[in-house]
């Protein structure tokens, strides 16, 4: 889950090396892990068989989030600046526990709870908000498109870990890539923010996006978030903003403050201790909500 988050992490840098727009890099980098995952999804079929039409669903469903996640968030970015709207979008940490304790009755330990506030204060510091604040061109508008992402990206992650659930991952993954592609070029025509048509060094950069965060690092979330409890990939997940800044130092010479890195390491002890609670081991669908109710 850890190595999943940190390669996702590889996206945001690679996007503004590509100067995409948010439907552009949304639809590309979806439909240029196709080729990658397909194989792999032929491979699974043919070993466990078909998905359940319910898993589909929930797949398609995800695809959509995610389409929505990304335009949101990316537009974003321009509006309330880079560190609010990572602030934003990381509540997920928040939502993600809270749909699975309303609908699969999945207890919340004392233990999240306790670490939740540093996490929340790192995610703050890591984002450079106390330093710099909301610096895009429209900050209501911007907190509105982030915090609609942070719900989109909520409900993609609770239902990519809910189409895992019966043990057709790669196959469910590769619905929720296609979904999202689809769903990137309805939209993104609609906004406007769809361009076919790219250089060789764009396409370059977004097939980076796809092999990096797509294939490599949304695949080895979809594989671990089936086995945790909904809190600790929560909390995992808050590597991709710690390895977003890491790379943007070394990539594009974006050096981090003290109160930055402070926050990377509040995240980092607070992500380990979480995950302490350890790992569910039981994919059936039928006996996950009992075996969630009978853990401390």
């Amino acid at each position: 889950m850890a190595a999943g988050a940190l390669a996702v992490s590889t996206s945001a840098i690679f996007l503004d090396l590509s100067g995409s727009t948010p439907g552009t890099a949304t639809f590309y980098r979806c439909l240029l892990a196709v080729p990658f995952l397909f194989p792999l999804a032929v491979r699974e079929r043919r070993r466990e068989g078909p998905p359940a039409r319910a898993q589909l669903g929930y797949a398609v469903l995800a695809g959509g989030f995610f389409a929505a996640d990304a335009l949101w968030w990316t537009q974003a970015i321009g509006e309330v600046g880079a560190g609010l709207s990572t602030v934003l979008v990381n509540a997920q940490v928040v939502l993600v526990p809270l749909l699975a304790l309303a609908i699969d009755r999945e207890p919340l330990s004392r233990r999240f709870l306790l670490t939740l506030p540093v996490m929340v204060v790192g995610i703050v510091l890591t984002g450079g908000v106390l330093e710099s604040g909301g610096t895009g061109s429209d900050p209501v508008a911007g907190t509105i498109h982030a915090l609609l992402a942070a719900a989109a990206y909520s409900g993609f992650l609770f239902l990519l870990r809910r189409g895992g659930g019966d043990g057709r991952i790669v196959q469910n993954y590769l619905v929720v890539i296609a979904a999202a592609a689809l769903a990137a070029v309805c939209v993104g025509r609609w906004w406007g923010s769809l361009h076919l048509a790219l250089g060789w060094s764009q396409l370059g950069w977004l097939v980076l996006i796809a092999v990096g965060g797509q294939v490599t690092g949304w695949l080895l979330v979809a594989i671990s978030t089936p086995d945790l409890p909904s809190e600790v990939g929560a909390a995992l997940l808050l590597l991709t903003p710690v390895g977003a800044l890491v790379l943007g130092a070394l990539v594009l010479g974006e050096l981090p403050s003290v109160l930055q890195l402070t926050g990377c390491g509040l995240i980092l002890v607070s992500a380990y201790v979480a995950s302490l609670r350890g790992r569910r081991v039981d994919r059936d669908p039928s006996s996950q909500t009992s075996e969630r109710g009978q853990r401390v």
